[in-house]
């Protein structure tokens, strides 16, 4: 079996290699591996440091994407470009813990999807307040959307590619954080199974920022209303053709 990492990146030239090699330790060694770094054109050299880095490591590989950028968009170009039968997407700055990697990879022997949520038993984030904000928006998201799924917007999961690709790319991939909620919601209307594990959720190690959560909240928010308003088109839709 080969499991594939996918590291969307974005100015993350102080985490990207420690990163990866933090990553390289935590995979059991019975996966055959490979890490696919996909950046967004970064100002601060983050795709130069990686293929400088790992120029004599085959397993870890870089696209630098010039055009229709953004963290879903990425994310989807990484996935579409991943080799693996395993699939894992994990953000860039240490918020998602490497050391869970060994936890999802056993669980996803049993589950279609396995999700690292910060808001079953167990599962928490460093900062507090940032804590509190989420999972009371994460409440109201369960409610509009019908599920028992408790962190919709974690983004720290593993799939297998055969179930993935049986999910609406196009209805699925646009926008930021809020391409998971649709992933999950569509999993679900499917049929996967999912499964939610306890997950500590760090601040950030290096760098600053990319988002402000007032400004995410309003275009989540957004997102999930002209998502339940077009899902009666997504359900009928087709899986799309990787390219």
């Amino acid at each position: 079996m080969k499991l594939s990492v996918i590291l969307p990146t974005y100015n993350e030239s102080g985490n990207i290699v420690q990163l990866i090699e933090a990553i390289l330790r935590a995979v059991p060694d019975k996966w055959d591996r490979e890490i696919v770094v996909v950046d967004d054109d970064s100002p601060d050299g983050t795709y130069e440091l990686v293929t400088r880095t790992f120029k004599d490591q085959p397993a870890v590989i870089a696209k630098k994407r010039t055009a229709d950028r953004g963290l879903a968009n990425s994310i989807r170009a990484g996935l579409e470009m991943a080799t693996g039968d395993q699939l894992l997407v994990m953000d860039t700055d240490f918020t998602h813990d490497p050391v869970e990697i060994p936890k999802m990879l056993h669980l996803a022997e049993y589950f279609d999807i396995v999700s690292g949520s910060r808001f079953c038993a167990g599962g928490s984030m460093s900062s507090t307040r940032h804590y509190l904000a989420s999972m009371s928006y994460n409440l109201i998201l369960r409610l509009i959307l019908r599920t028992q799924i408790q962190d919709n917007l974690g983004g720290y999961f593993t799939i297998k590619r055969q179930d993935l690709d049986n999910l609406p790319f196009d209805a699925i991939f646009h926008g930021y954080g809020d391409y998971f909620f649709r992933l999950l919601h569509c999993a679900e209307k499917k049929g996967l199974s999912i499964i939610e594990i306890p997950a500590h959720y760090h601040s950030r190690k290096a760098g600053k920022s990319k988002s402000s959560f007032f400004r995410l909240l309003f275009s989540y928010s957004l997102a999930v209303i002209r998502f339940k308003l077009s899902f009666p088109g997504i359900d009928a839709a087709k899986k799309n053709d990787r390219r």
